[in-house]
């Protein structure tokens, strides 16, 4: 029997600073070589939060508009040589996310919405020896922790996401698709249903 568990999803941001400092691709390398095995589990070859899972370098703290691109076209390299255990698709309920949490576990594992916009998977692996700031994120959030940021796609229903940690090292996180066919003006809080008369 699976071991599964339902994580919050926190809706609120309370650090609106962070990841303030961009990860640059000559720092990931500088720190990646001199890293250990957990770092190398985490920002790895087909992990979640490998700067490279996309094929080309790419920062994980900039949102990424996952459901916009096929997994099978993004991952194909790294699935034919079997080094990655991410998936993303849609059904006609849900957009689904599914990964592998290497040398994480679910302790660490924190899934937040970010203004309705962008949900973001995030934690810990590191405690820091003497904190310069009190948010780990604000700093070298990669000597520390790890981030994927995923941009929302416009029908996604963001505040019934669920996630879920399956046997302490699987991620699913599930996002509803709206019910209704819906335009929102911007600058106003009107709703108005779309018609399908012309």
């Amino acid at each position: 029997m699976t071991n599964c568990s339902q994580l919050e999803v926190h809706i609120e941001d309370q650090t609106p600073h962070k990841w303030r400092i961009s990860l640059s691709e000559e720092v990931f390398k500088r720190f990646f070589t001199q890293g250990n095995q957990i770092v190398h589990k985490i920002f790895g070859d087909g992990s979640l939060f490998s700067p490279f899972l996309f094929g080309k370098y790419f920062d994980p703290s900039d949102a990424f508009p996952l459901w916009e691109f096929e997994a099978d076209v993004l991952l194909s390299n790294l699935r034919s040589s079997g080094k990655t255990k991410v998936d993303w698709f849609q059904t006609d309920e849900a957009y689904v996310l599914e990964a592998e949490l290497p040398g994480v576990g679910s302790n660490t594992v924190h899934v937040c919405i970010d203004n309705g916009k962008i949900v973001e998977i995030s934690g810990q692996w590191k405690q820091p020896r003497e904190p310069k700031t009190k948010d780990w994120r604000s700093g070298h959030w990669w000597e520390h922790g790890y981030v994927r940021r995923l941009e929302l796609p416009e029908d996604a229903d963001w505040r019934k996401t669920e996630a879920y940690i399956k046997s302490d090292t699987f991620l699913e996180v599930r996002i509803p698709k709206s019910s209704l066919d819906c335009d929102t003006s911007q600058g106003n809080d009107i709703v108005s249903k779309k018609s399908d008369s012309v």
